[in-house]
């Protein structure tokens, strides 16, 4: 069994309790996760099965939407509603529309983030989490985070009993980017401790609700042996990447692992990072360009050495 299950990870289950439990009901071990979601988290989270297990980084480095909500008024210890608060300010008079609005459009672009203590981002060899749960700091590196859009999605909710203020939100985000560390940055923006009060990842890696089994219903189909019916091709998780459609000879070289001159294509310069290459509408290799010989490309990833049978 090649491919990916778009799978809709249930809230108080890690990204590993998940793959642990595919394991047992796909039957297979060659299971692995494309983007950790923190047990909190609901939404989509692609898994990746087979050769589909090749891409798994790819995965992880795409982009991402998430919808949630932020709440002003006081901070936790893990930046969401699950961790002990640690700051209280009480918000005495609400914040307008028009201040939201604003201070949220200033984060969109490419911005600066501390990772929180409760991560998996590795200091000196040890998670984050680890040093958190043993009641230790560590200087935290700071990363790039790039955010496409990033809006206020209904109108603010205050409360007067708990002297707090809410929103829901929608992000569109890159690649290692913690939309709770977002949340916390806003409210320090906007003057007050913050946190992120829920969350659900809407799409990752290319897959999308609409598309996205739980595992009862991934149980079910393997029962029925319908298994398919949600089970997307490897090359769907490729789909944003430059394409090439090997010929015959080609596909010989590219089987092989050889270098090929960038003028084999036709090509003058790289049109991304990696190049996908197809053949017979199957993905069979991820080339890039050499390090040394810039008009060579060289193979960074070997997805299949031969085709399936609906490949030929």
């Amino acid at each position: 069994m090649d491919g990916i299950l778009p799978l809709w990870k249930e809230r108080g289950m890690t990204s590993h309790d998940c793959v642990f439990k595919l394991r047992k009901i796909l039957q297979t071990k060659k299971v692995g996760h494309g983007g950790t979601l923190d047990p909190d988290v609901d939404g989509v989270l692609p898994i990746c099965i087979g050769k589909g297990t090749k891409v798994i980084e790819y995965l992880q480095d795409s982009g991402k939407i998430y919808e949630g909500e932020i709440t002003l008024g006081f901070s936790t210890t893990t930046e969401d509603r699950s961790g002990e608060v640690v700051e209280h300010k009480a918000v005495d008079s609400p914040l307008t529309i028009e201040e939201i609005d604003q201070m949220m459009a200033a984060f969109i672009g490419t911005i600066k983030q501390v990772p929180p203590m409760y991560s998996a981002v590795k200091v000196n060899g040890k998670r984050l989490y680890e040093y958190a749960r043993a009641g230790q700091t560590v200087d935290r590196p700071e990363r790039e985070a790039v955010i496409e859009s990033f809006q206020r999605t209904t109108a603010p909710v205050y409360s007067k009993e708990n002297r707090t203020q809410s929103w829901r939100f929608q992000v569109t985000c890159g690649k290692g980017t913690y939309v709770r560390t977002l949340a916390v940055d806003l409210g320090e923006k906007l003057g007050y401790p913050a946190h992120m009060s829920d969350l659900t990842r809407l799409a990752s890696g290319g897959f999308s609700v609409g598309q996205a089994v739980t595992l009862a219903q991934i149980s079910e189909l393997m029962e029925k042996n319908q298994i398919d019916q949600a089970l997307q091709p490897i090359e769907e998780a490729m789909k944003e990447f430059p394409r090439i459609d090997l010929t015959d000879s080609d596909w010989q070289k590219v089987k092989n692992g050889q270098l090929l001159p960038l003028k084999t294509f036709g090509i003058k310069k790289m049109p991304g990072e990696l190049i996908a290459f197809f053949y017979k509408n199957q993905l069979v290799s991820l080339y890039g360009l050499h390090p040394e010989k810039n008009w060579l490309l060289k193979p960074s990833k070997v997805i299949r050495n031969e085709l399936s049978c609906e490949g030929k």
